[in-house]
Formats: structure tokens, C-alpha cells, sequence
């Protein structure tokens, strides 16, 4: 029971200490307030854009383009890993390209996006699906490798057809792996909806933090990092959440 609230206890234990450094650096210490602002001035100036209605949309835009592209880029990598599973040849010939295109400074290649397809919506959401694709490809190709080849042996007994081997056997023991790509991808999809916003646009957090340095308004500018910090616990913690109850079986084994 305890190992359950074990990361919410580790999250507010470094947010307490994160806002106590915070809080003695705009106080005590006498850093300005238009370089530092106070916790309490930050949170009053967030609470104030809630209570108006003016921070719903920007928050509400960004985390709909973050679940889009992590929607996108998951079920892409997945599908390729399981591919480049299914057919070893292909994987070989492929190991290396997929190297090159991982390396590649994706986010240098944002302000090309919007060359490419637009200020809208499709740049946004393309680069994001590129930032989780390769994060989730590598976890889900490792999960997929490591599965042991008795499975099959069992699936052959069984006479299961294809897409109930893939359901019930390679994707349930795929898990672990595809988890920990999803963990990666989720915080890059953050990283690259921010990004986006602040390239082009005017909706969304990261297009609030550009409105709020351009017009010095610093309390508003880390509101909007403050939430943004908040919005990546809430995903990760959400994944975490999910993962616990998808591989309970594994829990219940390794007792």
C-alpha cells in the first residue's frame, strides 16, 4: 500500500524543497522581484488567471496537443518496434538509419516544421510525434527482444491467431519496456509542445511564457513554468499509475 503513495510522497518532498529555496532566494537572500518573484505572488498571479478563465485555453490547448502526439508517436513506435521484431532482416538493415534519425537534433529541425507544413496545428503535433516516436520505439523493440520464446511455444499449442499472439503475449510482456519509452516520450512530448508554442502561435502555455517575457510580466512567466512542471508530474505520475495496474501480474509473480 505504501509503495503506491511512495512517488506522490517524493514529489511533494521536492517541491517543498524546491519552493523553500525559492522562497528564501526572493526573501531573505533580496534577488529583485522583477528577476525573482515571490512564491506567493507567483501562485496569487496563477490563481487569478484560473479564476478569470483567461489560463483554461492555453492549458487546455497544450495538454491536447501533448496527448495527441504521444497518442501518435506511441502507437507508431509500437508498431514499428514490433515490426522490426517480426522481421530481424529488416531490423538489420534498419539499425543503422534509425540511429542516424535518433541522433538528429529533432528540436534544432522545429523551426523546418514550420517551414514545411505550416503555422498551424500539423507543425506542432509533427514535432512532438517525432520527439516521442524514437523513446517509444527503443523501449517497446527491447521489450519485444526480451520475451521469452517459450511464449510462442505456448501461442503454437494454443493455436492462437495472429493478432491474438500480438494482444495477449508479445504486447503484455512487451510492457515493461514500452513503459519506460512511454515515461521518456511523455516528458519530451511536454518539451516539444512547449517549444512549438514558443516557435509559433498564440495559444498555449509556451506561448504564454513568450507574452509574459516580452511584456515583463515575470509573476505570469513562472505561473506558467510552475504549471507546465506540474502538468509533467501529473503525466508521469499518470503513466506510473497505469503501468502498476496493467503489470500487477508482475508484481504478483515477483512475490
Amino acid at each position: 500500500m505504501m509503495s503506491r503513495f511512495r512517488p506522490v510522497f517524493e514529489y511533494g518532498v521536492a517541491l517543498a524543497l524546491l519552493t523553500v529555496a525559492w522562497w528564501y532566494a526572493s526573501g531573505p537572500m533580496g534577488i529583485p522581484k522583477y528577476l525573482l518573484p515571490s512564491p506567493q505572488s507567483t501562485v496569487s498571479t496563477l490563481w487569478d488567471s484560473l479564476l478569470s478563465g483567461e489560463l483554461w485555453p492555453h492549458l487546455w490547448f497544450t495538454v491536447r496537443n501533448i496527448l495527441l502526439g504521444l497518442g501518435i508517436g506511441s502507437v507508431a513506435g509500437i508498431a514499428v518496434a514490433y515490426l522490426l521484431y517480426k522481421m530481424p532482416r529488416l531490423s538489420t538493415f534498419l539499425d543503422g538509419p534509425l540511429v542516424v534519425f535518433q541522433t538528429a537534433p529533432k528540436i534544432a529541425l522545429a523551426p523546418l516544421f514550420v517551414v514545411w507544413f505550416g503555422l498551424g496545428l500539423t507543425a506542432k503535433i509533427v514535432l512532438i510525434v517525432s520527439l516521442v516516436f524514437f523513446p517509444v520505439l527503443m523501449g517497446a523493440l527491447a521489450g519485444f527482444r526480451s520475451i521469452d520464446s517459450r511464449m510462442h511455444d505456448l501461442a503454437k499449442l494454443l493455436k492462437l491467431n495472429p493478432f491474438s499472439l500480438f494482444w495477449r503475449i508479445d504486447l503484455m510482456a512487451a510492457l515493461p519496456g514500452i513503459f519506460v519509452g512511454l515515461k521518456i516520450g511523455a516528458v519530451q512530448a511536454l518539451v516539444g509542445a512547449i517549444l512549438a508554442e514558443w516557435i509559433s502561435g498564440s495559444d498555449g502555455l509556451g506561448y504564454l511564457m513568450t507574452f509574459a517575457s516580452a511584456t515583463y510580466k515575470t509573476p505570469l512567466l513562472f505561473g506558467a513554468v510552475l504549471l507546465t512542471s506540474l502538468l509533467g508530474i501529473a503525466l508521469h505520475g499518470l503513466l506510473g499509475v497505469i503501468e502498476g495496474r496493467l503489470l500487477s501480474w508482475k508484481v504478483q509473480d515477483g512475490r
